[in-house]
């Protein structure tokens, strides 16, 4: 059995080839990038992430995406033999929460065990031969001195057979309910049209890695020192406390020394399993994200911020997008000209943004209505998202709005297209307008405009525009408060947004 499961992992022969792709999700990649000092970037491994989206039978829907490192390998095997252990007959609608969450788990289990049967050979090998390495010595003859030499390559070659490992966020739609299985540090948000208009961003679990708490109390209980763990931000080279692969960490952890203390296997691939999550009337997306493009987006601007940027970015996408392919790389594009954005610029972030790690988005709309694709995608700049309550007086139904606005960080933005200009990165002037992206959607109805900032998307209010009151202001139409905190805190080190943006 091993032996058909290496011989099948290392041919171009997937597990899943006869299982249909789900014509509602979309993914958009990015590889990893090194900038030099003239700020071009260079790849320095091949793209290591994988991800799925299969439809099962009985309405089950499964969505991954994995993040890999030294090697794909792992990433690959594990997005393949997961949707084999769980899609051909294993889950139907009869399953309650428990016997979703109980077959996710053994689920997991098995693409671990299944995976170390394929390199078994491997690491016996390695032993094997790691045995007959002769020490140095002066006086060993040129003919010992050669078959060391073969065997120190073999060796070579076997590590980088059976090194590296994987995290995975994990998605599972059955009977309409939401599960997510995670392993590692991928992250996903789930983004839920309220009906006021407003877009609720949940991120579903806290990543695996040195800064959880709860993981460094489940490591000190093992008899890990934790705070040598927090203090080190890395175990055997990866921050994250669970992982898929890796035998280094799973096999020789004694021999580790953050980990030599531990009475059984610190590192583990059990899946940390949320929901479930009813979807019954829910309209959004679903976003799985690996930790690449996670740390891409916060290096350039602070994690605070991060899932809302995300989730307006997406939204912005998604009403100008012709297809969720094309939004889905849209937003991964955008996260890579951000990050390097932010590093040309010699600004207080620009050494955290050095360089980047693949990029994996996976965008799953729900109950959500595609744009005809008309609109030319924006480029450039960073996606502030503002509150906008909107009601069209022509129609009986409430209509949800998401407005975000699009500030140019290195040139002159209009209409979605950047020009060359000299400006530094301050406070927003009339050649400096922002490109607005309206989007309501309902389950009826599907628009989208956009405008270069003038207020055109404002003029037409009909009955519902506001009246002056005694002082003769028009009470605020838009909450710009979360724009003006987000734009301020970008342009804090040593500019002042006094007197230039916000109400005075």
């Amino acid at each position: 059995m091993a032996a058909q499961r290496r011989n099948l992992m290392q041919s171009h022969q997937s597990w899943t080839d006869d299982l249909p792709l789900c014509q509602m999700c979309g993914v958009g990649t990015a590889p990893n990038c090194v900038y030099g000092p003239d700020g071009k970037g260079t790849q320095s491994h091949t793209n290591e992430d994988g991800h799925l989206g299969f439809r099962g039978e009985d309405g089950c829907f499964l969505y991954g995406v994995f993040n890999g490192y030294d090697g794909s390998r792992v990433a690959n095997f594990a997005s393949q033999c997961l949707t084999a252990e769980l899609l051909l007959g294993q889950l139907n609608s009869s399953h309650t929460d428990n016997d979703v969450r109980r077959i996710l788990t053994q689920a997991f289990d098995v693409v671990e065990k299944s995976y170390f049967e394929t390199i078994d050979d491997a690491l016996a090998e390695k032993a094997h031969l790691s045995n007959y390495l002769l020490p140095h010595n002066e006086n060993v003859s040129f003919h010992h001195s050669s078959q060391n030499q073969k065997v120190q390559e073999r060796l070579k070659e076997l590590e980088q057979e059976v090194s590296g490992g994987a995290t995975a966020v994990v998605a599972l739609i059955l009977n309409n309910k939401l599960y997510i299985a995670n392993v590692g540090s991928n992250r996903a948000l789930l983004c839920k049209s309220s009906s006021d208009g407003q877009n609720q961003v949940l991120q579903i679990g806290r990543p695996h890695n040195t800064d959880n708490d709860e993981e460094l109390q489940r490591l000190a209980a093992l008899g890990v020192d934790s705070a040598r763990v927090r203090q080190a931000g890395q175990i055997a080279g990866q921050s994250s406390t669970r992982r898929l692969g890796d035998y280094r960490v799973k096999f020789n952890y004694n021999e580790i020394d953050l980990l030599s203390a531990a009475k059984t296997r610190p590192v583990i691939a059990e899946p940390e399993i949320h929901g479930s999550q009813s979807l019954d009337s829910v309209t959004g997306f679903l976003l799985l994200m690996s930790e690449g493009l996670i740390n891409a987006l916060e290096s350039a601007h602070g994690p605070e911020q991060a899932n809302q940027e995300i989730v307006a970015m997406v939204a912005a996408e998604l009403a100008q997008a012709a297809s969720l392919e094309a939004a889905a790389q849209s937003v991964v594009d955008r996260v890579k000209r951000v990050h390097h954005d932010v590093y040309v610029s010699g600004r207080q972030r620009a050494t955290y943004c050095s360089r980047h790690e693949d990029m994996t988005l996976l965008i799953r709309t729900l109950n959500y209505v595609l744009a005809d694709g008309a609109l030319t995608p924006t480029q450039g700049g960073r996606i502030y998202p503002v509150s906008v309550p909107y009601s069209n007086s022509q129609s009986t139904s409430k209509t949800s709005v998401t407005l975000s606005l699009v500030m140019p960080s290195q040139g002159t933005l209009t209409n979605g297209t950047n020009t060359a200009s000299t400006l530094e990165e301050g406070t927003p002037t009339p050649g400096q307008s922002p490109t607005a992206t309206l989007q309501s959607t309902n389950t009826q109805t599907q628009s989208s405009s956009s405008s270069s900032g003038d207020g055109s998307l404002f003029r037409q209010r009909g009955s519902q525009a506001a009246q002056p009151d005694e002082t003769g202001r028009v009470p605020p139409y838009v909450d710009f408060s979360q724009f003006y905190r987000l734009w301020g805190s970008d342009h804090s080190d040593g500019q002042s947004t006094q007197g230039g943006l916000g109400p005075q």
